[in-house]
């Protein structure tokens, strides 16, 4: 089964480095909503002069830093991982277990991708936009699932990858 894991390495060459862009985008547009939670605070309380839509722009920034830190998070293996009884497995009852695991989270990231671009397009037929600033809610929903699917095609490489473990002999 030596395709799995040739399969896991292709899977990881497209994904490793699309997440790093992910997370740099994520991490500036980080920065970006701390200066901007500063800013309306000091000039709130220095001036009572607050940053009208700064809301609105805080959680659009949000939905962008969570959802693209998440296949990163999965590639630098940062995810919480309780394995206080498998890690006494053998190796290759850990590498099933870590397969269906995959599996099962692949299977539920695939879900919420779906979803994010059936509601983006619900989003942008309907026009939703924000409160104040009237920013359309739709291109942030699609950051969501474009993050998500990212994080789909990580854990397919590491299913592929865990499932090429298990079948070794």
């Amino acid at each position: 089964m030596i395709w799995l894991s040739k399969a896991a390495d292709l899977l990881n060459k497209v994904a490793r480095p699309t997440s790093g862009v992910f997370h740099s985008v994520g991490a500036f547009v980080l920065v970006l909503m701390m200066m901007l939670t500063a800013a309306d605070v000091i000039l709130r309380k220095t001036m009572n002069l607050p940053i009208v839509g700064s809301y609105d722009l805080i959680v659009y920034m949000m939905a962008i830093v969570v959802a693209f830190g998440l296949a990163y998070c999965a590639v630098m293996q940062g995810h919480v991982k309780v394995d206080l009884v498998v890690e006494h497995f053998p190796r290759r009852v850990r590498a099933i277990i870590d397969s269906i695991t995959a599996f099962l989270s692949m299977g539920l990231f695939s879900l919420i991708t779906w979803q994010c671009f059936v509601q983006m397009k619900q989003l942008f037929a309907s026009n939703v936009t924000s409160m104040v600033l009237l920013i359309p809610a739709f291109p942030f929903v699609g950051m969501v699932g474009a993050g998500s699917a990212l994080l789909t095609l990580v854990l397919l490489a590491y299913f592929f990858d865990f499932l090429s473990q298990a079948v070794r002999k």
